[in-house]
């Protein structure tokens, strides 16, 4: 009996460890994800943008201030979020993705056939990390436009967009990518899929019954 309490003991306390290290990497995920998603690069670009918006057009300069409070207010109430439904992540890209093409103009393409779906639901910024992703490591220019497609197949969102060699290689790690695996892979037991060719990049967000 006293073997059998010992091991159980042991048992416990390994599983006890293991639930506190998985808390800890899911903390480390939501801080690298807040971290990373909205970085200050982005905040000063949009700052720059606004700036010369000022001058050029109130309206339009009013219109893009609303969307980035927008953007930060989704920023600070989803941070402590696990998951958020659809339909709010979806705003949210709208309001990014505004931004963006204010920034890029006709650099970017950004093809969106989302739709709100019931009772499902996505690690929140998870589509802003992908669209920055392919922002980041993709050369745009206005004679050969940076294009990336939103739209949902089978439970899944697919994120893709037409490689675009750069000028000056950018290194990645891909640690975003890698954090916001391991947050999918404590909350489903569907997986990430990833295709990554010559040609095209693609990843595949599993939807989540809510």
């Amino acid at each position: 009996i006293i073997l059998n309490l010992i091991g159980f003991y042991s048992t416990w306390q390994k599983t006890k460890l293991n639930e506190q290290k998985l808390k800890a990497e899911v903390m480390t995920y939501k801080y690298e994800s807040l971290k990373n998603q909205i970085n200050p690069h982005f905040l000063f670009n949009s700052f720059n943008v606004l700036s010369d918006l000022i001058h050029e057009d109130q309206k339009l300069a009013d219109k893009f201030l609303s969307k980035l409070s927008e953007l930060y207010r989704y920023v600070l109430d989803s941070r402590e979020k696990e998951l958020v439904s659809i339909t709010q992540e979806i705003q949210f890209i709208d309001s990014y993705i505004f931004l963006l093409k204010m920034r890029f103009e006709d650099k970017i393409i950004i093809n969106n056939t989302l739709k709100s779906l019931e009772n499902q639901s996505i690690v929140p910024m998870a589509l802003q990390l992908l669209i920055e992703n392919a922002v980041k490591h993709n050369e745009a220019s206005t004679e050969n436009p940076l294009q990336i497609d939103l739209k949902e197949e089978a439970e899944f969102i697919i994120v893709s967009n037409k490689k675009m060699a750069m000028k000056s290689i950018i290194h990645s790690d891909k640690i975003g990518l890698k954090n916001l695996q391991q947050q999918y892979s404590y909350l489903t037991n569907k997986n990430i899929e990833i295709l990554d060719t010559s040609e095209k990049f693609e990843v595949k967000i599993p939807l989540i019954q809510s």
